[in-house]
């Protein structure tokens, strides 16, 4: 069937690798080559100084930039640090890998208030309406993120534009035949898939998948996405203390960057776990966003998250204490299900939509189209097609799925329903 010259297609199923279950979350087991990666990386792990100031001078070196921008993210840089370092729990390749994170984001900073500097028009930049996907992790947000990419009148962050938004001082200008910001994190997910192989089977990354701006968030060094590297008390108790709000107006400065670097689409299209319990500073810095929040049973929500950031952790985190990863991460997202709950009412009800798990799971397709009623976002016959295109190119499933099982964390699936309960009753889950 045609309909404007565009080929609508049918999604097919395809054979899945078998389910697996990982059975040495608690204890991981490293192989060979891994364990001497510990070993080759620490001495310069011992070498990291672990200051604020450290970090930037780095960062200063490594870019020729020694302007920061404005200094609302000093506090926050300077707490991160001194938690990641004293309560992070970081083996040695946890240390190495997290400080070249975090200069990586003192480098973007710079970047980036060198390009306002010299393009002040950049401000002028309009980011209307934008479309903003809020919900947990492990609730169909990547999928719906994913369909919602292919409208090619949508504007979204593939993933090696979120680590680079700004190329350095050295390749801009040039014309290259591929962008080596995409070889760059081609090469980085390579590294990952080999280190971390199953972590496909629970969010697969490749270069220009569609990503989320939690990673620009980062570079104002105020963000949630922090906790996903290591345990820090001193720093989320920062973090839910302070109003998030300018750190939501410098994401939206970056936005308007990237918009201005590289225009494509007429309206960003956002998509976040940590909206759920910001939806205040969200709304202060969008007012005319659009808001679709998905949900799922959160005992669903918990095993799978705390297994995903669990698994990863065995790579940063110090062997003998990796198991306290999955414990953290239930108690987080049961705290972020009474966030969700408690602040339902700060985006306007007739630009809201809820969306639950299963129901977007039945027909996933028309539910795009019903979030984009509620957007006023033509569903054009085109934008059908260019969604169905887009799973027959990307099967779900296509690496096989992980088992998880809350008893893994010290939880059953009764004590985080009980825990959830307010949410459970506010949005029908």
């Amino acid at each position: 069937m045609t309909d404007g010259g565009a080929v609508r297609e049918t999604p097919v199923m395809v054979e899945r690798p078998a389910d697996i279950r990982i059975d040495d979350l608690n204890e991981p087991r490293y192989s060979d080559d891994i364990a001497a990666a510990f070993e080759l990386v620490a001495p310069m792990a011992d070498a990291i100084p672990w200051t604020a100031e450290g970090l930037l001078a780095q960062a200063a070196e490594e870019t020729g930039l020694d302007d920061f921008g404005a200094g609302d993210f000093e506090e926050p840089m300077g707490v991160l640090v001194g938690a990641m370092a004293a309560e992070g729990a970081l083996s040695s390749l946890g240390r190495f890998s997290h400080w070249s994170t975090l200069v990586g984001l003192a480098r973007n900073r710079a970047l980036i208030t060198d390009l306002l500097k010299r393009h002040p028009e950049i401000h002028d930049v309009e980011i209307t309406a934008p479309i903003v996907i809020a919900g947990q992790g492990r609730t169909g947000t990547t999928h719906m993120h994913n369909l919602m990419s292919a409208d090619p009148s949508l504007r979204t962050l593939p993933y090696w534009e979120s680590v680079e938004p700004v190329p350095p001082l050295a390749e801009q200008g040039q014309t290259f035949e591929v962008d080596p910001r995409y070889t760059r994190t081609e090469e980085s997910l390579a590294g990952l898939n080999v280190t971390l192989p199953h972590f496909r089977r629970m969010h697969d990354m490749y270069a220009d998948h569609v990503h989320e701006e939690i990673q620009l968030l980062a570079i104002g060094f105020s963000t949630m996405l922090f906790e996903t590297m290591a345990i820090m008390p001193s720093w989320k108790a920062w973090y839910v203390a302070h109003d998030q709000t300018p750190f939501y107006e410098y994401m939206k400065t970056i936005l308007k960057a990237l918009s201005w670097l590289r225009p494509a689409g007429d309206r960003w299209l956002l998509k976040s776990p940590q909206h759920v319990e910001q939806y205040a500073a969200l709304m202060n810095v969008f007012p005319d966003a659009v808001v679709v929040r998905t949900h799922r049973d959160p005992a669903a929500i918990a095993g799978s998250m705390a297994t995903m950031v669990q698994y990863t952790g065995r790579m940063s985190r110090e062997p003998d204490r990796v198991h306290e990863i999955g414990p953290y991460w239930v108690g987080r997202l049961t705290e972020m299900c009474q966030a969700a709950a408690d602040q339902r009412d700060l985006v306007p009800a007739d630009r809201v939509i809820d969306v639950r798990f299963d129901d977007f799971m039945v027909d996933d397709v028309a539910m795009i189209e019903r979030i984009y009623e509620v957007a006023d976002q033509p569903f054009t016959a085109a934008v059908r097609a260019n969604m169905e295109r887009f799973m027959v190119d990307h099967p779900r499933g296509k690496y096989g799925r992980v088992a998880y099982d809350l008893a893994d964390f010290g939880s059953s699936a009764e004590a985080v329903r009980a825990a959830c309960s307010d949410y459970r009753d506010a949005f029908g889950v």
